[in-house]
C-alpha cells in the first residue's frame, strides 16, 4: 500500500497487515493459522480453556459486530460471543471457520475503507460500557479490534506450539 496518507488509510493497512500481511508485532493471523488441521484446531490442551477452532470463530464473531457497528449500527453483544466449533464436520467445517474468518476481515477493511476522517472521532453509544465495547469512538472500536485479535493470535500461537509438542 505505500505510506499511509490519512488515519483510514492507516487502519485499513494495519488491520490487512494484522490479519495477512507484515505487522510490527510478529507473525499475521494467517501465517499462525497455516497449518493448523482440523484435529489440532479441535484440539483442548487447557482443560476450560478454549480451542484454536473457537477462538476463530469467536474473533469472526466480532470482526462482524465492529463492522456493523462502523457502519453505523447501535452497540450489542453478539448472540453467540463465543460459537460452539463443529469438529464432526472435519476439514471441510474447519476451512469453512477459516473462509468465514477471511470473508469477515474483508468486511471490516472495506467498511473502514468507506469513511471520512470525520467518522473516527464518531462515538459508538453514549455510555461507556467496558463488557460491551460501547462508548467509544469509531476509531477506538477498531483499534481495539486490532488489539482483540492480535491477543487472540497469541493464544492460537500458543496452543498451536502446544499440539505440535505433544504430537512430537
Amino acid at each position: 500500500m505505500g505510506r499511509p496518507k490519512t488515519d483510514i488509510d492507516a487502519l485499513r493497512e494495519d488491520l490487512r497487515n494484522v490479519y495477512d500481511g507484515d505487522p510490527w508485532h510478529g507473525s499475521s493471523i494467517t501465517a499462525t493459522l497455516a497449518g493448523v488441521d482440523a484435529k489440532t484446531a479441535a484440539l483442548r490442551s487447557i482443560p476450560s480453556g478454549h480451542t484454536i477452532w473457537e477462538l476463530v470463530l469467536h474473533m469472526t464473531v466480532w470482526t462482524r459486530e465492529v463492522t456493523s457497528r462502523v457502519r453505523g449500527a447501535s452497540p450489542k453483544n453478539p448472540s453467540q460471543d463465543w460459537p460452539k466449533a463443529k469438529p464432526d464436520g472435519g476439514e471441510a467445517a474447519w476451512r469453512s471457520a477459516l473462509e468465514d474468518l477471511a470473508a469477515a476481515q474483508k468486511e471490516i477493511e472495506a467498511a473502514v475503507g468507506s469513511l471520512d476522517a470525520k467518522d473516527l472521532v464518531r462515538w459508538i453509544g453514549d455510555q461507556r460500557d467496558p463488557a460491551l465495547g460501547a462508548g467509544v469512538t469509531v476509531g477506538t472500536l477498531v483499534r481495539g479490534l486490532l488489539q482483540h485479535d492480535t491477543y487472540h493470535e497469541g493464544q492460537i500461537a500458543i496452543l498451536k506450539r502446544a499440539a505440535e509438542t505433544a504430537t512430537g
